[in-house]
């Protein structure tokens, strides 16, 4: 038995059903876009089984591309959680046969209150099909399981679909990924576009030294501060320059080297520095890894220090340069 064979013959089977269904897609695809667009509650996903299981996830795929939406089981439906409906809702459920017991039960109870309803099924003279607004086919030739009956080419087109109709709701609504960041903020999108230099930057205990320190004394500030560096100001407490722990390696090589001498003779002269704190943490991560430093001192116009922001920091909270 060539197994390969037989996964390569379920992707086949899969994909030649969505590449049908993607050439009868017909007016009720837009009727239903259109649906939702004007829909001012939310979109109720429902459904059974695999159904149900391809159903939550459709749900919070719509959430997240902003369709407000969530997955309703039918049988809590018949026991109260039907009140979750409102009149200004829509709801979409799903159904291969369109006969799913569960299913059925509340179809009544919608047209009832006569919330919209897109059924998404594969035989439209089913109950579904026949309550539904809106029918969108969801049917198969055949099942991948080699039994035809594990929902598994059915299921993979129910998923397909319903990532086409968030899709097209996102390109209808202008949806832009700076809205997807903003329903994602832990996400790594979320930090990209939200998280700023002012959020992460450190202000307290900060190795700030005067630009007539020793070195000496500028190491001991150094071990202090636990950043590498100390930051030298001048008499009027704009900073002028940055010793860091590279610099102190390399004055330890140099012939007349003193820890007595002045610490800004080792010193980086007019260090890179940067004074917008509402510039985004991911382009302040750019600046850093282009310029090859650890610490970009934040400052006002005049050059006074408010705050660091180290790569560490950056790193630690999940920020990527772009």
């Amino acid at each position: 038995m060539d197994l390969i064979h037989i996964a390569q013959e379920t992707f086949h089977i899969e994909s030649e059903a969505l590449t049908k269904a993607a050439e009868r897609l017909d007016k009720n695809f837009l009727d239903a876009i259109e649906l939702i667009v004007n829909t001012k509650g939310k979109l109720i996903i429902t459904g059974v089984g695999k159904s149900g299981l391809v159903g939550a996830k459709m749900a919070a795929t719509f959430a997240s591309t902003g369709t407000s939406s969530f997955f309703l089981h039918p049988t809590e439906a018949l026991h109260g959680d039907l009140g979750m409906i409102s009149k200004e809702d829509t709801l979409l459920a799903i159904s291969s046969s369109g006969e799913s017991e569960e299913l059925t039960k509340i179809l009544p109870h919608i047209k009832r209150f006569d919330i919209p309803l897109i059924g998404l099924t594969g035989n439209e003279d089913s109950s579904l099909g026949r309550y539904a607004d809106v029918f969108l086919d969801i049917s198969v030739e055949r099942e991948a399981c080699p039994l035809g009956v594990a929902p598994t080419t059915s299921t993979t087109l129910t998923m397909a679909l319903g990532d086409a109709l968030a899709v097209t709701l996102m390109k209808k609504r202008g949806f832009k990924k700076e809205d997807f960041a903003s329903f994602h903020p832990g996400g790594s999108l979320g930090k990209k576009l939200f998280i700023k230099v002012k959020d992460l930057m450190r202000t307290k205990d900060l190795p700030v030294a005067n630009d007539h320190i020793t070195l000496k004394d500028a190491v001991v500030t150094m071990s202090e501060g636990k950043l590498g560096t100390v930051l030298l100001t001048d008499k009027e407490e704009r900073l002028c320059a940055l010793l860091t722990d590279g610099d102190l390696r390399r004055a330890l090589m140099q012939k007349d080297f003193s820890m007595n001498h002045l610490a800004i003779a080792y010193a980086s002269k007019n260090p890179k520095s940067y004074h917008d704190t509402e510039l985004l943490a991911s382009d302040a991560l750019e600046i850093i890894e282009n310029d090859r430093i650890q610490l970009l001192p934040i400052t006002t116009e005049e050059n006074r220090i408010i705050g660091v922001l180290h790569i560490h920091d950056l790193i630690n909270a999940g920020i990527k340069s772009k």
